[in-house]
């Protein structure tokens, strides 16, 4: 059977056998990857970017910033996905449209890249199309004020499957199967969580608050409803939690029976945090539709960054793309403790404002820095114990990233040797 992805085009892996690979690569010219690119392969070859086949060209490039459509005027897509390259290079490793190349990870052939089209596009009109700003201290414009000279278009197939490594391999689900595991649970409703950090209780509420509005519309079949947490995993900054507590503590919550296995799963997609605000939330719903989901969870500031964009504006473009999105928005704002209520409610629910506590993101780091266990209705024991723990075994003394980390961590991924 078929599975339908995004814009109505069919789920595909682009990934050839081993045997084929190697005949397939004999002769052609190999070119070194850096990380963010190697993501991008893994998810253009397992389908997480349905409908793309390949790194955009530049007419897709152009309809996405401009018209937040691929070129076919009719498919929502609202990041540009590109493969950059020096004018040095491109001489150097005879890149022109027709050819082909190995891209090659940590040393090993990766993927066939067949290039159609090599082109160049203004980097700043780029920025302020999908940033809604130009300036170089927002992230996204700094990665893209980063990229090479021109742009290459064209095809993406995996030669060699990614080696997930510990303790990430459980949580490495591609599109195809993880619909097939929904179908097993008799899942008819799954929820997204986006997330890049350690579940704190506003965050578990969150969850169950979507689950609550998704089964809410049940009326008579009442068919069973999951929650898929899908943390990011992708270029680290100093001060982030590091990835192996983040895919560990999310999936504790079901561990600890805050969540069961008949409506709770944890998994990961490889992806370079972009912080373009309501783009990139309009860039999950495609990605998560991929994934087989049928409802996303969209919070605060969702995938924001400082004071560029409004507390609520991905929920308004969201809400105007609506009939175009295959994903319902789950829309929610803060959730927080309450003391007069005594217990954890939402900006929306009580009128005890004076007294909430919210979860900040500075009040939480400064309870896993001392190191002292805090109430559960900020941090359930158990989550708090594996931040803890995680900082020991995977963060050289520290939950957060930091130097040493960035240095010496053990990979996500590594592309082994064709046999």
């Amino acid at each position: 059977m078929t599975e339908i992805g995004h814009g109505g085009y069919p789920i595909k892996e682009r990934i050839l056998g081993s045997e084929e690979a190697k005949k397939k690569i004999q002769g052609l010219t190999q070119y070194p990857i850096r990380s963010q690119l190697a993501n991008e392969v893994i998810d253009i070859t397992y389908g997480y970017f349905t409908p793309l086949e390949g790194f955009m060209g530049k007419a897709d490039v152009e309809s996405v910033c401009k018209k937040m459509r691929l070129k076919d005027g009719k498919t929502v897509w609202s990041i540009p996905i590109v493969f950059d390259l020096s004018n040095e290079e491109i001489a150097k490793y005879g890149v022109k449209p027709g050819a082909s190349l190995v891209l090659t990870y940590n040393g090993n052939p990766m993927a066939i890249f067949e290039v159609e089209e090599v082109y160049e596009y203004d980097k700043k009109s780029m920025a302020k199309d999908v940033y809604g700003t130009d300036e170089a201290k927002h992230p996204g414009c700094a990665r893209t004020y980063a990229y090479k000279d021109k742009f290459v278009g064209g095809k993406i197939t995996l030669v060699s499957k990614p080696k997930i490594n510990p303790p990430y391999e459980p949580y490495f689900l591609p599109p195809l199967q993880l619909r097939k595991i929904f179908k097993e649970k008799g899942w008819q409703r799954i929820v997204a969580h986006q997330t890049r950090n350690v579940p704190h209780t506003g965050h578990e509420w969150l969850m169950k608050g979507a689950w609550f509005q998704a089964y809410g519309e049940l009326s008579i079949e009442k068919p069973l409803v999951g929650v898929l947490v899908n943390a990011i995993i992708g270029e680290k900054r100093k001060g982030d939690y590091i990835d192996e507590a983040i895919i560990l503590t999310q999936d504790e919550l079901r561990k600890s029976g805050y969540f069961g296995d008949h409506n709770h799963l944890t998994s990961l997609t490889f992806w370079d945090m972009r912080y373009a605000g309501p783009r990139e939330g309009v860039f999950h719903a495609a990605l998560r539709t991929n994934l087989g989901l049928t409802h996303h969870m969209y919070g605060r500031d969702h995938a924001g960054v400082g004071t560029y964009y409004g507390a609520y504006d991905a929920h308004r473009m969201l809400e105007a793309l609506q009939k175009e999105l295959t994903i319902i928005p789950v829309y929610s704002e803060n959730w927080l403790f309450c003391p007069h209520c005594g217990e954890i409610t939402s900006e929306s629910l009580c009128s005890h404002k004076k007294e909430w506590q919210k979860f900040s993101g500075t009040l939480i780091r400064s309870i896993v820095q001392d190191g002292v266990k805090p109430p559960r209705l900020i941090f359930r024991p158990e989550v708090f114990d594996l931040v803890l723990e995680c900082a020991e075994k995977y963060g050289f003394g520290s939950p957060f990233v930091d130097d040493e980390y960035l240095k010496n961590r053990t990979p996500v991924f590594e592309i082994p040797p064709l046999k």
